[in-house]
């Protein structure tokens, strides 16, 4: 009986809490079988390593080992290492996750090179073409064969391109599934003492688009909005390696009237922000689980928060996860600064909504994958 070889493809850290509830639910033995190509476009051990340990991921067949680089540049080094490995080792179908430069690279060269690819978070759209993850999107599921949806909104998005019925697959949500299976084990990180911490006493807040981080000025103005309206509550921000290079511009303890590191300022209005490296999976869940609200401008953020009922600000104009703000904890603020305060003031004065959590969001979605890639190849 003929081996039927799936690669699946991880790069970043968002792609290894989608992957982990597809290797948990393969079948041992078989016809089918997986290769797991990590390309290393996530490389350090706070950002990848870490993640793989927490999730109980299985150390990867292959490391493609590319590291950082520009759009085009790290997106070239993908496509290139990938060829070759297909070339020395071929498969049969690939499997990418998410809308990272690893996910659009790897689904090109699979299609060039006969394969068919199949995409797990299918059909997302913000409409922001500033993004370049909308751009990887897009060109991922122009590709696909079977697309794998979070939402019904997500197929019918799909059906508006032009793919057919039958290459469209509603599962659910793989992130869920990993932040459910993880939940009972998530643990407080060392900040959380440092600090001070206590339940709903705090803010978490992360950033990492271009738009937010790459200039000093709108950085800054970000982090100084959020001091004015944060109500005396720290403010746990880890930093994206991204983020840390506009940040050593930035003299973070100048903008409180506490000091670093302190986290017990009682003056209103002068809450402190604490900054700390890149947290673990359950590190960091811990945090926004037992937060006031979260403060992102991260998409699957908020699905997280939704699901935890977390209230979520995000400093964004638009989002290509709609279903956290109809019917999440989720609300777009928008990228103006001076609308986060009358945002923060109705999480302060209790009048922010009461989400639900999305159809099929219930932590099954890697084991409906699974199932369909068995009945399709």
């Amino acid at each position: 009986m003929k081996t039927y070889l799936i690669d699946i493809i991880a790069g970043a850290r968002p792609n290894f809490m989608k992957i982990g509830p597809i290797l948990k639910a393969w079948p041992k033995g078989g016809r089918i079988r997986y290769r797991l190509v990590h390309t290393g476009q996530h490389y350090d051990q706070a950002m990848s390593g870490n993640f793989f340990r927490q999730l109980g991921i299985p150390k990867p067949d292959v490391n493609l080992e590319v590291g950082s680089g520009s759009q085009a540049g790290q997106t070239a080094e993908i496509m290139k290492r990938y060829e070759a490995l297909l070339a020395k080792k071929p498969a049969d179908l690939c499997l990418v996750v998410g809308d990272v430069n690893s996910t659009m690279a790897c689904a090109i060269v699979a299609k060039k090179a006969g394969l068919k690819v199949a995409h797990v978070e299918a059909g997302l759209r913000s409409g922001d073409w500033r993004m370049p993850e909308e751009v990887n999107r897009v060109v991922t599921d122009s590709l696909s064969d079977l697309c794998f949806t979070t939402s019904a909104l997500a197929s019918r998005t799909l059906l508006q391109e032009g793919k057919k019925r039958s290459q469209i697959h509603f599962v659910g949500n793989t992130m869920v599934d990993s932040l459910l299976a993880h939940r009972k084990q998530f643990r407080p990180p060392v900040i959380w003492q440092e600090a001070g911490l206590t339940k709903g006493k705090y803010l978490v807040l992360t950033l990492h688009r271009p738009s937010n981080v790459d200039r000093k000025e709108k950085l800054e103005e970000w982090l100084r909005t959020i001091v004015r309206h944060s109500r005396a509550y720290p403010v746990i921000f880890p930093v994206h390696p991204r983020t840390a290079k506009t940040l050593k511009l930035i003299r973070v303890d100048s903008l409180s009237h506490c000091p670093l590191p302190t986290a017990n300022c009682q003056q209103k209005g002068s809450g402190p922000i604490l900054t700390t490296p890149p947290l673990g999976y359950l590190e960091f869940n811990y945090l926004v689980e037992h937060a006031k609200a979260v403060i992102t401008d991260s998409g699957g953020i908020t699905e997280e928060a939704t699901v935890m009922g977390v209230p979520c600000l995000t400093l964004r104009d638009t989002t290509e996860r709609p279903e956290t703000v109809t019917m999440g904890t989720n609300e777009l603020v928008g990228t103006d600064p001076e609308k986060l305060g009358p945002a923060l003031g109705r999480l302060f004065e209790g009048r922010w909504k009461q989400g639900k959590i999305p159809a099929r969001w219930d932590g099954k979605a890697g084991g409906r994958i699974v199932k369909i890639l068995g009945l399709r190849t």
